[in-house]
């Protein structure tokens, strides 16, 4: 597994934007004419964030630019996923098909999805608060760590900023507001790194809307 881009690091939206194809079979599919699957979603993910976009298409300058078989680059060329360009064409003419739409993107901007992302890549991408919210507090290990839901949500909400729990609850209620069924719903809260039931008697729905709740509550202490 590829390791997780540093923001400091030379290429890292690239790494990010690479990850989307790591997620789509790890195969290039764009044509000139349109995205494939795998940029459709980091076009989706990147809607409403344009600068991600220009920072990605300067980090593509750079490296097509150095090469990307430039010893220069070779330690951050090791982190990326591999991904396998398209039939007939190299890497470099991928990545550049790649350039294009972004700039497309940058000058048209796309709205905002409103549908379920299609992945886990694109469900982490997309509620990023709650990703880390689930994973880091209610994962496999969760019954060694807490004597009960409530102390590992006491736990997240003593250490979380105000833009973390105003992004929290964006992402809860996008959530919620996306999915219609239950099915749907536990798979993208385990795609977002919740390895538990909820508590006992509890609907997962029922239980994301109190944890809202309690972080509001929280909020005007």
């Amino acid at each position: 597994m590829a390791s997780l881009p540093s923001p400091g690091s030379r290429f890292h939206e690239v790494q990010e934007l690479l990850a989307a194809y790591a997620a789509h079979e790890y195969t290039f599919t764009d044509t000139p004419e349109s995205p494939g699957s795998a940029l459709s979603a980091y076009l989706r993910i990147t809607s409403t964030a344009p600068q991600r976009v220009a920072t990605a298409v300067h980090q593509l300058d750079d490296l097509l630019r150095t090469g990307l078989f430039s010893p220069e680059i070779a330690d951050e060329i090791a982190l990326f996923p591999e991904i396998k360009p398209s039939s007939g064409r190299s890497a470099e003419d991928c990545l550049r098909i790649v350039r294009e739409h972004l700039v497309r993107q940058l000058q048209n901007p796309t709205p905002k999805s409103r549908t379920l992302p299609h992945n886990a890549w694109e469900r982490r991408e997309r509620f990023p608060e709650l990703n880390q919210f689930l994973g880091a507090y209610f994962h496999q290990d969760f019954s060694d760590e807490y004597a009960s839901y409530r102390d590992a949500i006491d736990d997240y909400l003593s250490g979380a900023s105000e833009n973390d729990l105003d992004r929290l609850l964006r992402d809860i209620t996008e959530l919620l507001s996306m999915t219609t069924t239950d099915r749907h719903l536990k798979q993208t809260a385990s795609d977002l790194g919740m390895d538990v039931s909820p508590p006992p008697g509890v609907g997962l729905r029922k239980w994301l809307n109190d944890v809202a709740g309690i972080v509001s509550r929280h909020q005007l202490k």
